[in-house]
């Protein structure tokens, strides 16, 4: 939201989101921590420090655009938007709860600043590809961003719209994949080895960088760039940790859709203070 929040700022605004992922995901008793906790220096650079957005004007024609393709990290774009000042943080407890907009995949009918409903996997740069070209035809001047996961590289779609995106030169459109190296099943390098990563979106015409996601002096400067780069879209691949932040959740997929016990978020929010 501001050029000038430090990058100690948002280290600690990060502990912040991943202690409201912690309790969100325990309170329901369900959803997504693991990938939500490895995206969420992404989330915070993106929201804190580098979009263009203002919470008392979600609708505002040149706000910036975040499409969370990997709609079941929920839990960390709820809680980027309810401390952006989207909603009350007090609404956070009522993540999956029957009739609460904080629904488990979001859904841009019920809550403000959500820019998509997502969820099926695949879609988020079909979407994201359709803001940067409805950009240009409208003489616009957003910037929309496009959070993937790596299990999505399996994705047809995603391909597709990688190649019309650089068909088109569409710039303004910056894809962020956030590369913890699991997806549902297992390990990516088990279910569908895409490797070389980089080297794919570089074929594919997108101006492409390489980073630590968890370091925000890396990741910060590597989106300006992206943001700023012009005659083509661009991609930051976020190398990450899954589960980052709880020692007994990092690189466990067994938290990919598990919940936390209460004994387990007790030690989790020790390990976030």
């Amino acid at each position: 939201m501001s050029a000038q929040t430090s990058l100690e700022d948002l280290k600690v605004r990060t502990k912040e989101l991943r202690r409201d992922i912690i309790r969100m995901t325990s309170l329901a008793a369900s959803g997504h921590p693991g990938g939500s906790l490895s995206a969420t220096e992404i989330l915070t650079a993106l929201y804190f420090r580098i979009m263009k957005h203002d919470p008392k004007s979600p609708k505002a024609p040149d706000r910036d655009r975040l499409i969370l393709s990997k709609g079941h990290a929920s839990p960390l774009l709820y809680s980027a938007l309810a401390r952006s000042g989207y909603f009350s943080p007090d609404m956070l407890d009522t993540f999956r709860v029957f009739g609460s907009p904080l629904q488990g995949h979001p859904d841009m009918r019920k809550l403000p600043g959500v820019e998509a409903s997502t969820g099926s996997l695949g879609q988020g740069l079909s979407i994201g590809a359709g803001h940067a070209l409805a950009r240009r035809l409208d003489n616009r001047s957003y910037t929309t961003y496009v959070v993937m996961s790596d299990g999505e590289m399996n994705e047809g779609q995603t391909w597709e719209a990688a190649a019309m995106a650089a068909h088109h030169k569409l710039d303004h459109l910056v894809a962020v994949l956030d590369y913890n190296k699991f997806q549902l099943d297992d390990a990516t390098s088990v279910i569908c080895n895409m490797e070389p990563m980089a080297d794919k979106w570089r074929a594919f015409g997108w101006k492409t960088e390489e980073v630590d996601g968890h370091d925000l002096a890396q990741l910060v400067p590597a989106l300006e760039r992206a943001r700023d780069n012009r005659g083509g879209p661009s991609i930051v691949i976020a190398h990450t940790v899954k589960g980052k932040g709880v020692s007994f959740m990092e690189n466990n997929n067994h938290f990919h859709g598990v919940a936390p016990t209460k004994e387990e978020t007790e030690r989790a929010l020790k390990e976030l203070v």
